[in-house]
């Protein structure tokens, strides 16, 4: 699974406070450290040997001794500044203890026992540095989940252990699925929780309001390549308020995952065995590539102008896909009268 920015930038600016403070440091000791195979740590090397500050000439940028790193040792010359302490103002202090606190009190965290001596360590010290001013901050989250099932999840990701839940999807039709978690999160408001699932053979994104019961199983969790987020897609679309226009789609039963990880205003079963979903869409593009990407099951789409935009979206790929292929056969130089136009 391919690793995130956001993960990689953390490990990056890591490596520059680490070395500022440890000197030469052998690659594979690094390796060690950070959870990574030597080549990533060479390759994390060079990512921050082109960065620094704004100027970006020789002397703005991060460097390193290039006779150590041939010698296998990784020694930081200049860290540009990367490890200067941080000043904050009280304002800036108080958003975060907020944020750090609303952090620490969410379900993804609290399933994670590492996770959460990390956030809760750097919380008691923020909160001591801010002062009185932390005090006056209150947080308290409404979770959208029974507390049994959330505890339920949360030690089944500790352990390593397999679930059984009751689920009941967007069309409000209840299952029982044995499970490998693979993430406990909080997005748009709503905790989720990754998965896969035995019974549909692949990744499945279930919202924690709709878990009815959850079972920690004897079994233990088998690893899957899967993507632990959640479909920043389906954010897009449920950010969409009241005033958001909206698109029917009538979708035959393959699709089914549509109407259980996508927000929508409402889910229809059809005698056919296909389903209406109703949802709101504040981001067109988003639309048109679900549809696309989902041609053989798309059975209708509502209003005309989105079957429209659709249309010639799929018309315009298919005519850059026939010029590619009429350039790749040389069939433009010597075609047959009239096959132009």
């Amino acid at each position: 699974m391919a690793e995130r920015a956001d993960d990689r930038l953390v490990r990056l600016l890591g490596l520059v406070a680490y070395l500022d403070g440890a000197g030469p440091v052998r690659v594979e000791e690094l390796a060690r450290r950070f959870g990574v195979s030597p080549r990533q740590v060479r390759e994390d090397v060079d990512a921050l040997w082109v960065s620094g500050t704004p100027g970006y000439m020789p002397d703005d940028l991060i460097d390193f001794d290039a006779f150590s790193l041939d010698e296998g040792v990784v020694h930081l010359t200049r860290a540009r500044g990367m490890t200067r302490p941080l000043r904050l103002g009280t304002r800036e202090a108080v958003a975060l203890v907020a944020a750090l606190r609303a952090m620490h009190a969410s379900p993804p965290v609290q399933a994670d026992p590492d996770r959460a001596a990390v956030v809760g360590s750097a919380l008691a010290k923020l909160t001591a540095a801010t002062g009185e001013a932390a005090s006056a901050v209150d947080v308290r989250l409404a979770g959208d989940g029974d507390p049994e099932v959330l505890a339920a999840v949360s030690a089944a990701l500790a352990d390593g252990r397999r679930l059984r839940i009751r689920y009941v999807n967007a069309a409000d039709v209840a299952s029982e699925r044995d499970v490998d978690p693979v993430r406990l999160l909080t997005q748009d408001e709503r905790t989720y929780l990754v998965a896969w699932c035995l019974r549909a053979g692949g990744r499945r994104t279930f919202r924690a309001d709709r878990i009815l019961a959850a079972e920690v199983l004897e079994a233990a969790a088998e690893p899957h390549d899967v993507d632990p987020d959640v479909d920043v897609s389906a954010s897009v679309l449920a950010s969409g308020g009241p005033g958001a226009p909206v698109a029917t789609l009538v979708l035959a039963s393959p699709a089914r995952w549509v109407a259980e990880e996508v927000p929508a205003e409402s889910v229809r079963d059809l005698p056919d065995g296909s389903f209406e979903v109703r949802l709101r869409v504040t981001n067109p593009a988003w639309l048109r590539r679900l549809l696309l990407s989902n041609a053989p099951d798309v059975r209708a789409v509502a209003p005309p102008e989105v079957a429209a935009d659709v249309a010639a979206a799929a018309r315009a790929a298919l005519a850059a896909y026939g010029e590619a292929s009429r350039s790749d056969t040389g069939s433009d130089t010597g075609g047959a009268p009239g096959a132009g136009a």
